[in-house]
């Protein structure tokens, strides 16, 4: 893929001949190469108080590329992209128009939303998007992203059990909790994970648990990466307060008339607080 392939190291450019070739990379004709990479959505904290507001953040990195990190990579597009949010009691609210850029240009930074909530319980943040991208062969791309957190009347107690973290969206690759990723939740709590592919469990799939500011290994890296089971289940135990980063693509040959292949990608962002917000350790 154009975006990811070095100079030769013996090739000296000069500074100008390199400006020249990153804004080939941006061009409107090239700007699908970087939707391969993967989408999520993270939270800029996972417990707030009944009447105050999070932060929702629209995040495009390259894991799409084999890349092995929680790096941005630049601002996808909102073209065929969703973003909402489920509260406790179903109802849900659509966060597209609410988006704000930040970054000083078209491909830098991210994109942002501010959320207030009232209802006690658990918030579920999804995304998805849908595409037709070109990399050598066109492909179609369907991204899903999720995150939770929870609103509680106060911060001093709050509950244990929240519901709601194991709901199916129907999205064609999902990652669905199979254990609440913010109540408890800690270093040494597992975030524990099933894998639906067109809503059955996703056998033998590899699924990453990255933390942020950690690269993985090339290959399968044994320390965060995982292989589903029979029933598409995995799990993961993070031994440090961090955001972690779950992925996790499946590859098909299914065609339409502007496509030869099908890339289905999804994520699930976690927040590990160094102290459980409900137990306290």
């Amino acid at each position: 893929m154009i975006g990811c392939l070095p100079f030769p190291r013996r090739l000296r450019l000069s500074p100008a001949f390199t400006g020249f070739a990153l804004a080939i990379l941006v061009l409107p004709g090239l700007s699908t190469l970087v939707e391969a990479h993967d989408t999520w959505v993270q939270t800029n904290t996972n417990v707030i108080r009944s009447g105050d507001a999070v932060h929702i953040d629209l995040m495009l990195g390259n894991h799409g590329n084999e890349h092995r990190d929680f790096k941005l990579a630049s601002k996808t597009t909102l073209d065929g992209a969703t973003l909402k949010v489920l509260a406790p009691s179903g109802k849900g609210f659509d966060l597209k128009d609410r988006l704000t850029d930040v970054g000083y240009t078209p491909k830098e930074g991210f994109w942002s939303a501010r959320f207030a909530a009232t209802e006690p319980g658990l918030y579920l943040v999804e995304h998805s998007r849908d595409s037709v991208v070109n990399h050598g062969s066109p492909a179609r791309s369907i991204k899903s992203g999720k995150t939770f957190f929870v609103v509680s009347k106060s911060l001093d107690k709050i509950p244990q059990e929240h519901p709601g973290f194991d709901k199916v969206l129907g999205h064609p690759l999902e990652i669905v909790p199979d254990a609440n990723t913010v109540t408890p939740m800690g270093p040494d709590v597992p975030i524990r994970v099933k894998i639906l592919f067109q809503g059955k469990p996703l056998k033998e799939a590899r699924v990453s648990f990255i933390p942020r500011g950690t690269t993985l290994a090339d290959g399968f890296d044994t320390n965060f990466e995982r292989t589903t089971n029979d029933n598409g289940r995995c799990y993961f135990l993070p031994k440090e307060g961090n955001y972690y980063l779950v992925v996790v693509h499946h590859k098909t040959d299914e065609k339409g008339s502007d496509y030869d292949s099908t890339t289905y990608s999804a994520t699930l962002t976690v927040f590990v607080p160094e102290i459980c917000p409900c137990c306290g350790e």
